[in-house]
């Protein structure tokens, strides 16, 4: 046996700093005679850290981590190391001992390939379109201006599906790669400057994201936050200070979150504010343009929250204490105002439906109202930065987002887009700072996204790029918003969309997709490649808004409290009735699918109406409402009180009784019906043996339950040959258990 043999596989210890125990894992590999490592550090949430080197030689280990100052030196004996861990000037024993690697869940239960593209097989069809078309990612996306519009970066994918933020000087048509995309996925980037792009990304979908900042040419590359097993989010772009931006983490308790003034260049941190009290702990900061603090808001007592405003001598005062189930937040201040403590809040405190307020935060008392809808909670509002910080528009979402112009400029540039775009839904994706050139993305529910540039000097829209012309409009099938009666008389709406089957009086299966969340979060209009890709088969798609979910004001949402798995998964059953009393739907080939909450309504689903629904499939789904909150990633648990007065609190008899009624896993005798269940191992927030738990359950009672896993994927899968894959193995799924339909076979172009 080679030495980089006897050394290859995971080594265990436990190091000690400043009397706390922390577990180190570093797991030694070996490819064609080199070794490389990762490190795992379980109590801090991070795995599969990669090493920077990894030598071994006359039985000495030695691993480098450059990035984070950390060194390991050891000397082996059998299966046993003794060595020394260093770290910023540290020196500390670390004995290690060779142990098998822990993969997450049970890895004997998940399907094999070739099972699975066995499965994928029986999506048979002369289609026009494939798999790929609807979820392969566009060419180039994610379009944006330098604050000074002289460059425009935008996402490029590669032959290898890598997706790279390039950037092109606008005069010469010069590109460059700004930031490469290696293993790990680019989550999010933008600009900070004119010469300097910022962006996020995590291992392996574990959610502890780094912010890293770059040179527009790709040079000067600085880890804004190289802290392992510690989420950093972004707070705010300081549009008046470009060597700053503020970001939050959850640096020195895993619990809370805590601000940061971040230096781009140098990296150089300086903590804000110290969130000190993780039993109430601060859950919002709002600081104003200028990047001073001026709010914060604290949960007390698990369930209630304070907001905090400045006293103008370095101190907070107390200006509104709140139930949880209250909204009242600052959406902007207002700089128009002389008064500096004025600002435009969201609130429903005075009304059932989110408005939007005028408020003297010093004072602690409305200005004035400045704009409600009598159906649907405001959203959103627009303000112009370069026009004094004049109100430019307000939002809210109904069957379709609705704008609401408010400024002389921006009644007439809104009035330009809807004449010359008519039928699509807009929205503005970038501007620059002089607020002359504008980047439109247009959508409908057949048009999947075009981008158009618009230079206000000129008064002329020029079109970029469409996101994916392989699917043409006129292919894609109608997306209807849909209104109906709960048996108990809530007024519910929704989408159906249509394969072009139904239309023509044919009556097809129909695959309900009930939303994530799920409080707080709606269905929306637009083009959803899953619907279309389902239509292409024959399938139309249900999709309900059902209590619980956001935008329809406090009564509706707080109506599914307590009702997670019952009143909702009755909303979703009498939307399938009221689509098949359409005529529309097949009500023998009916199918359930859904994400996160929604995989969680696949498998209630199951068993609260086995008759109802042909098949499953569970995507990150909650099995088990018992370990479901044992296992919530460390941030939530400031929250668990609210989650338990949501979901339900097993230390309440009667709600413990529920959870058991409405946990699938309790109820596994009553699952007659085929599920297929997909799972990411990295999941922070369903755990893996949430859908392990569900697998053996029904493998012991002898059903064929095909299960796939995905080891370098989080809470959904981000990776396109992932998506692909699991769309492919689900098209495969329907099509052996909704049947084969007797529908006009799609020609090819």
């Amino acid at each position: 046996m080679t030495q980089a043999q006897e050394i290859t596989g995971s080594w265990h210890g436990t190091i000690e700093v400043q009397g706390t125990e922390m577990p180190l894992v570093f797991n030694i590999s070996e490819e064609e005679g080199t070794l490389s490592a990762t490190m795992d550090s379980p109590s801090q949430g991070a795995t599969g850290i990669p090493m920077d080197e990894t030598t071994f030689a006359d039985d000495q280990l030695t691993v480098v981590f450059k990035q984070a100052g950390i060194k390991y030196v050891g000397k082996t004996a059998g299966e046993k190391m003794e060595g020394t861990f260093f770290q910023g000037g540290m020196e500390l024993p670390l004995n290690l001992e060779k142990k098998e690697k822990k993969i997450p869940g049970n890895p004997t239960l998940v399907s094999s390939e070739d099972e699975l593209l066995s499965l994928a097989s029986l999506d048979e069809g002369d289609y026009r379109y494939k798999v790929e078309d609807y979820f392969a990612r566009p060419k180039a996306s994610t379009f944006r201006f330098s604050p000074d519009g002289k460059y425009m970066s935008y996402r490029e994918k590669d032959d290898n599906g890598k997706r790279h933020i390039m950037v092109k000087e606008i005069a010469s048509g010069e590109v460059k790669r700004a930031i490469e995309e290696k293993e790990e996925l680019v989550r999010g980037y933008g600009w900070i400057s004119n010469n300097r792009l910022v962006y996020a990304m995590d291992k392996g979908g574990d959610e502890n994201y780094h912010i890293y900042a770059v040179d527009l040419d790709g040079s000067n590359l600085k880890d804004l936050t190289p802290f392992d097993g510690v989420q950093a989010q972004f707070t705010e772009l300081l549009k008046e200070d470009k060597d700053h931006i503020i970001v939050s983490m959850n640096k020195n308790n895993a619990q809370v979150f805590e601000p940061y003034k971040v230096n781009v260049t140098t990296g150089e941190l300086k903590q804000l504010f110290s969130n000190e009290d993780p039993a109430n702990p601060i859950v919002g900061y709002n600081f104003d343009k200028d990047g001073n603090l001026k709010a914060y808001t604290k949960i007390r007592d698990g369930v209630e929250q304070d907001l905090f405003y400045e006293d103008g001598n370095g101190g907070y005062t107390l200006v509104k204490s709140l139930n949880w189930k209250d909204s009242f937040s600052i959406l902007d201040f207002n700089y128009a105002s002389d008064n500096p403590n004025d600002a435009y809040m969201i609130s429903n405190l005075d009304n059932d439906k989110a408005e939007v307020i005028l408020y003297d935060l010093k004072e602690d008392k409305i200005l004035k109202k400045v704009f409600s809808n009598d159906k649907y909670d405001v959203q959103n509002l627009g303000i112009s930065r370069k026009r004094g910080y004049e109100m430019d528009y307000f939002q809210y979402e109904g069957e379709k987002t609705e704008i609401v112009p408010v400024s002389e400029f921006y009644t007439q540039f809104h009035n330009k887009i809807v004449s010359r775009f008519p039928g699509k839904q807009y929205t503005i994706a970038d501007f620059t700072d002089e607020e002359d050139q504008f980047l439109i993305f247009l959508q409908s529910d057949k048009l999947y996204g075009e981008y158009y540039s618009y230079n206000q000097k000129t008064d002329d829209f020029t079109f970029l790029y469409n996101l994916m012309p392989q699917l043409k409009e006129g292919d894609m099938s109608e997306m209807r918003p849909i209104t109906f009666t709960s048996r108990d008389g809530l007024t519910l709406h929704g989408y159906i969309t249509l394969p072009k089957a139904a239309l023509a009086g044919e009556k097809v299966p129909l695959i309900v997709n009930p939303h994530g969340g799920p409080q707080g979060i709606r269905d929306s209009w637009g083009f959803n490649p899953e619907s279309q890709l389902f239509a292409s088969r024959g399938y139309a798609t249900l999709q309900v808004n059902f209590r619980i979910s956001g935008g329809y004001g406090k009564q509706f949402l707080e109506s599914g409290f307590k009702q997670i798995g019952r009143k909702a998964m009755d909303d979703v059953e009498d939307g399938v009735k009221y689509v098949i009393d359409q005529g529309w739907i097949d009500a023998d080939k009916v199918a359930i699918y859904g994400g996160s909450h929604g995989g969680y309504a696949v498998l209630r689903g199951l068993t609260k109406t086995p008759d109802l629904y042909a098949c499953g499939v569970d995507y990150v789904g909650v099995s088990n409402l018992f370990t479901f909150m044992e296992t919530i990633p460390p941030y939530w648990k400031p929250y668990l009180k609210i989650i338990k007065e949501i979901w339900y609190d097993e230390d309440v008899p009667e709600e413990k009784k529920i959870m058991e009624e409405v946990s699938p896993v309790y109820q596994i005798d009553k699952i007659k019906k085929p599920l297929f269940v997909v799972q990411g191992a990295n999941d922070p927030r369903v755990n893996i043996d949430e859908s392990d738990q569900i697998v053996s359950a029904l493998r012991g009672k002898g059903y064929d339950v095909p299960y796939m896993v995905k080891y370098d994927e989080g809470h959904g899968f981000g990776k396109e040959e992932n998506r692909i894959e699991l769309y492919k193995a689900m098209m495969g799924f329907y099509a052996k258990h909704l049947g084969k339909q007797e529908i006009p076979t799609p020609l090819k172009d």
